[in-house]
C-alpha cells in the first residue's frame, strides 16, 4: 500500500516521502481502517513516540499522522464494538505506524462510530483538535458556567473548538491571538480578544481557566491571571510559572471513545464547528507540509481514498 513515511528526524517534514509499504497486521483488540483522510500534526515529527516504539526500539521508517476518518475492513483477535464496514474516525496510536496511509491499524478503543451524514473529511480534522479542548476545558480546568475561560491561540484549531465549547458550556471566553485573528474569533463566540501582537497580555484580568497552546513566556505570564482555585492547563510543556492560589495542569490528549461520540454529535446539530482548510490527495502530502508551503487556515486534511463522503 501507498504511505507517506519519515526516516530523519532532524529533516522533519522536508523528509516527508510517498512510500510503498506492507500492509499493515490487526493485534488483539485491533481494527484496520481503510483511510479516506487524515490529518497531521507537523509538531509530532519532534515526539520521541514517532521515532521509536514503547521499548524504545527504532521503528523508522514511520508513518506519521493521527487522526484519521474511513472504513473498518478488518478486525483483530478479539476486537468488539466495531464491525466490518462501519464508518469510524478517532486516533491512531502515538508509537505506531499512523493516518497518513491508505490502511492503518487502530486500537479499536480509540475509534468512535461515524454517522452516515459526516464526511470524512470534516471527521477528520476533529479528533485531537476537539479532545484536546474538551479534556483541557471540562476533564483537567472543571470549567462550568458563569466562570471565565482565557483561552489562547482562539482561532486556531484546538482554539476555536474549545472557544465554541466553553460558550455552549456557559462560560465568558477571552480569547488571545494575532491581528488577523480577531475577527475570526469574535465570529466564534469569544466576549474579549487580546491582540498578543499589540495589547498586553494582561489585559484579560483574572480568570478561572487559562487553556494554553502556546507555551513560553505567554504560559508563564498567564499563571499570575488565574483566579484563587483556578486552573492553569497547557498542552505544550511542563509547567515553570505556577498560579499562586491555583492547579497547573501539562498534558497529552488521550483518545476517548465516549467524548469523540459526543463531539460528533454537536458538530451534527450545528454546535461545533472545525475550521477545515487545505484538503490535498495523499500524494502531495510531501509538498504541502513542506517547510514555506503556504496553506489556507484552518486543519490541513489528507484526502487518501477516493469517494471519501462514501461508505
Amino acid at each position: 500500500m501507498q504511505a507517506i513515511t519519515v526516516r530523519d528526524r532532524e529533516a522533519g517534514t522536508a523528509g516527508m516521502t510517498l512510500t510503498e509499504i506492507a500492509y499493515p497486521h490487526a493485534a488483539e483488540n485491533d481494527v484496520i481502517v481503510r483511510v479516506h483522510a487524515a490529518g497531521f500534526t507537523p509538531g509530532e515529527l519532534a515526539w520521541p513516540a514517532t521515532w521509536t516504539d514503547r521499548s524504545g526500539r527504532d521503528r523508522t521508517p514511520s508513518v506519521p499522522g493521527h487522526e484519521l476518518s474511513g472504513v473498518v475492513v478488518e478486525l483483530g483477535y478479539g476486537t468488539t464494538g466495531l464491525s466490518v464496514g462501519q464508518r469510524v474516525f478517532g486516533m491512531a496510536d502515538w508509537a505506531r505506524d499512523g493516518s497518513l496511509a491508505e490502511y492503518a491499524a487502530v486500537e479499536a478503543r480509540n475509534l468512535a462510530p461515524l454517522p452516515a451524514d459526516v464526511d470524512h473529511t470534516t471527521a477528520a480534522a476533529l479528533p485531537i483538535s476537539g479532545l484536546t479542548a474538551w479534556q483541557g476545558l471540562f476533564d483537567h480546568g472543571h470549567l462550568s458556567a458563569g466562570r471565565t475561560v482565557l483561552i489562547h491561540g482562539s482561532a486556531g484549531g484546538v482554539g476555536s473548538l474549545a472557544v465554541q465549547l466553553a460558550r455552549e458550556a456557559g462560560a465568558r471566553v477571552i480569547g488571545t491571538g494575532r491581528s488577523a485573528d480577531r475577527e475570526r474569533a469574535a465570529a466564534i463566540g469569544v466576549d474579549v480578544f487580546v491582540d498578543l501582537e499589540t495589547e498586553a497580555l494582561e489585559k484579560a484580568g483574572d480568570v478561572d481557566v487559562v487553556l494554553d497552546v502556546i507555551g513560553g513566556e505567554i504560559l508563564d505570564r498567564s499563571a499570575a491571571l488565574v483566579r484563587e482555585g483556578g486552573t492553569l492547563v497547557t498542552i505544550a510543556h511542563p509547567v515553570n510559572v505556577r498560579p499562586r492560589d491555583g492547579r497547573a495542569v501539562f498534558f497529552v490528549v488521550e483518545p476517548d471513545r465516549a467524548t469523540l461520540a459526543g463531539l460528533v454529535a454537536r458538530l451534527r446539530d450545528g454546535r461545533l464547528t472545525p475550521e477545515v482548510g487545505t484538503v490535498c490527495p495523499l500524494a502531495e502530502a510531501p509538498g504541502v507540509f513542506a517547510p514555506g508551503a503556504r496553506r489556507a487556515h484552518g486543519k490541513t486534511i489528507i484526502r487518501v481514498a477516493r469517494g471519501e463522503n462514501g461508505p
